[in-house]
């Protein structure tokens, strides 16, 4: 089967899925699961042979051998497992759960991922599905996930203005699905950029830096960037699961871009032994310059955050509060 073709497939049945009340959402939360662990399989054959940290009986042979009821539950055994182990593993499935409750669809979606040799695709083939689901996810207004998709022109527009160079660090404290990262990364790779060996694993491993406080977006975010060839099987995920705003960074990068929540505020509930709200914190970090205007008081923390993460000679480039 041809790559557009298995995109058409793909789509085919999320309509299919549809018809049973599961929306783009789900299906591509079920997608992002099942579509991980059969990469995992295949780089874990010849002529890769690699170490993928997954568990013997959670794996993807464990789901194939099984069809209907009893495939439905040792998934979700698999879910729970693997949401317990350490890095790029434990993210991907942190908190996961079984949307599709049909047994029967359950066993069709495993048996289609089952048919295809993804990783013979091309990074774009496998992103431009994946990007579509998230489109078509942040279209559907009862999702809410619009808030999470900010669109591909708009990326492109800001990329272009910081032109981020090789070899540099990138952070978006609120990356959403990881457009903006996505935007960098095709800039960096774009027809007539040759990057060396050593660019290219910078590139994969260090570049970009991102928060997410939604497990969902986060995973997506993680699993959207993996099929780009961004980040490792058994890497540490490169999206924190924190709110940028409750602590300052870690790190100091070149390059800020971000379209942050703007009008939405950040605070930590501390509560006390008998589990009441004692207190709320509230962060705020130190920042000089001039804040754009028309920003309130959590508007302006967004701001701050940027200011934090900027190295010396840093570049940003921010979706103002106004333009929205």
């Amino acid at each position: 089967m041809n790559a557009s073709s298995l995109v058409q497939k793909v789509w085919n049945f999320c309509h299919t899925l549809r018809d049973d009340g599961v929306g783009y959402g789900d299906y591509l939360e079920q997608l992002t699961y099942l579509l991980f662990l059969k990469l995992a399989h295949e780089y874990a054959q010849e002529p890769y042979n690699r170490d993928t940290h997954i568990p013997k009986g959670h794996d993807w042979s464990s789901l194939t051998s099984r069809v209907g009821e009893p495939l439905e539950a040792h998934y979700l055994a698999t879910l729970h497992r693997l949401g317990q182990e350490p890095g790029m593993l434990g993210a991907i499935f942190f908190k996961a759960q079984n949307k599709i409750q049909d047994p029967a669809k359950l066993s069709r979606l495993v048996q289609l991922i089952d048919a295809e040799r993804w990783i013979s695709l091309d990074a774009d083939t496998k992103g431009d599905l994946y990007e579509g689901l998230l489109q078509k996810n942040a279209e559907d207004t009862k999702s809410g996930a619009g808030q999470y998709f900010t669109p591909r022109a708009l990326i492109e527009a800001m990329v272009a203005c910081v032109r981020p160079l090789p070899m540099k660090t990138i952070a978006d404290p609120a990356c959403g699905t990881g457009g903006f990262f996505l935007g960098a990364y095709n800039w960096l790779t774009r027809p007539g950029a040759r990057l060396d060996k050593r660019q290219k694993e910078f590139l994969r491993d260090r570049t970009f830096h991102g928060n997410e406080i939604v497990p969902n977006t986060r995973r997506m975010c993680l699993m959207n960037l993996f099929l780009h060839n961004i980040g490792e099987l058994d890497a540490e995920p490169s999206v924190e699961r924190s709110d940028a705003l409750i602590s300052e960074p870690r790190r100091k990068v070149d390059y800020v871009l971000a379209n942050p929540p703007f009008g939405k505020k950040s605070s930590m509930t501390i509560t006390n032994e008998e589990g009441e709200e004692a207190s709320t914190w509230k962060p705020h970090w130190p920042h000089s310059g001039t804040l754009p205007s028309g920003c309130g008081a959590s508007d302006r923390r967004r701001w701050r955050t940027v200011g934090c993460l900027l190295g010396s000679g840093g570049k940003q480039s921010v979706m103002d509060a106004a333009a929205k």
